[in-house]
C-alpha cells in the first residue's frame, strides 16, 4: 500500500508525557514529509495549540494540515487558508454555558486567540493556557462574555468524576451536540456529527487522497472515529483499551517512539 498522508494525535501520541516530540519521532516525520507524504496534526486543542509541533515538524514546508477542535476546523498550513470551519450556533452556545452550571465542571473558551474563564484559578486554566500558547483572561460571564463563535466548548473536570459526569451532561442537547472526554480531565462539547474524521474526510477530499491511503495514529477515546476512518489505524501503547481493540495495529508507547516505530516499519522511513 502507498501511503499519502500521517494523521497524528498530539497529547499522548506526538508528545511523550514531557509534552515533548523526541528526535527520533521528529526525524522521522520529517523523512516521511521528504517522501512526499503529507501531514496532518489532529488534535482537540484550539488552532494556535497546534503551531509548535507544525513548525517542529516544518509543515508549512511540505503543505501539511492542522485539524483543531476535534475536527471542527481544517487549515492548510502553506496557504493558511481555512478549509473547513465547523462551529456550535451562537444561541445552543449560550444554552450550554447556561446549563454547564449545574454541574461540577470548570468551562474554557475561546476566540482562537485567548482563553475566557470565569476564575483564573480555576481547575486546568494555567495547564491549558500554557500548553496552548494563549492567554488566559478572567471574565464576570461567559455568556456575556460571548461575541464570536465556539468550535467547542471545554470543560475541566476532577477526574474521580469525569465519568459520572459524561453519563447526563450531555442528554438534553443529545441531538445537537457531542460531549467527548478527551483525556483524564477533560470533556468537550462539540457539534455533532464532528469529529477528528469528519476533520480528516475534509483534508482527504481536498487533497483527493483515499481513506484507505491514510495512516492514524491516537490514544484516547476522541481519536476512535479517526482511527477506524483510516486505512491503517495504530494506537499507541499507551492507549485506552477501546482504542486498542479498533486500531489495526497497537505499536509503542509514546514514551517510547511509537510512531517511528510505526512509520520506520510502513514506509522505510530510517
Amino acid at each position: 500500500m502507498k501511503y499519502k498522508l500521517i494523521a497524528v494525535d498530539l497529547d499522548g501520541t506526538l508528545y511523550n508525557d514531557q509534552l515533548k516530540i523526541t528526535s527520533d519521532t521528529l526525524n522521522t516525520m520529517i523523512k516521511a514529509q521528504e517522501m512526499g507524504i503529507r501531514i496532518a496534526l489532529a488534535s482537540g486543542r484550539p488552532l494556535p495549540g497546534l503551531f509548535h509541533a507544525r513548525d517542529l515538524l516544518k509543515l508549512n514546508e511540505h503543505h501539511g494540515m492542522l485539524v483543531a477542535y476535534n475536527g471542527g476546523k481544517v487549515v492548510d498550513t502553506t496557504t493558511n487558508e481555512v478549509l473547513y470551519d465547523k462551529y456550535i450556533p451562537d444561541d445552543l452556545a449560550m444554552e450550554l454555558l447556561e446549563h454547564l452550571k449545574d454541574y461540577p465542571v470548570n468551562p474554557i473558551i475561546d476566540d482562537g486567540k485567548v482563553l475566557y474563564v470565569t476564575d483564573k484559578n480555576g481547575y486546568r486554566v494555567k495547564e491549558e493556557a500554557l500548553n496552548d500558547s494563549m492567554e488566559y483572561v478572567e471574565v464576570p460571564s461567559l455568556t456575556e462574555h460571548l461575541d464570536f463563535h465556539l468550535n467547542k466548548i471545554l470543560t475541566a473536570v476532577d477526574p474521580q468524576k469525569t465519568y459520572d459526569v459524561l453519563e447526563t451532561i450531555g442528554m438534553p442537547f443529545r441531538n445537537q451536540v457531542t460531549f467527548v472526554r478527551t483525556a483524564p480531565y477533560y470533556i468537550e462539547a462539540i457539534p455533532v456529527g464532528t469529529s477528528k474524521a469528519s476533520g480528516l474526510s475534509n483534508v482527504c477530499k481536498g487533497l483527493g487522497i483515499d481513506s484507505s491511503e491514510v495512516i492514524a495514529f491516537g490514544d484516547a477515546e476522541n481519536d476512535l472515529e479517526m482511527i477506524q476512518f483510516a486505512g491503517h489505524g495504530v494506537a499507541m501503547g499507551n492507549a485506552c483499551d477501546a482504542l486498542k481493540d479498533a486500531a489495526d495495529e497497537v505499536t509503542l508507547t509514546n514514551n517510547e517512539d511509537g510512531i517511528a516505530h510505526t512509520l520506520n516499519h510502513l514506509l522505510g522511513c530510517r
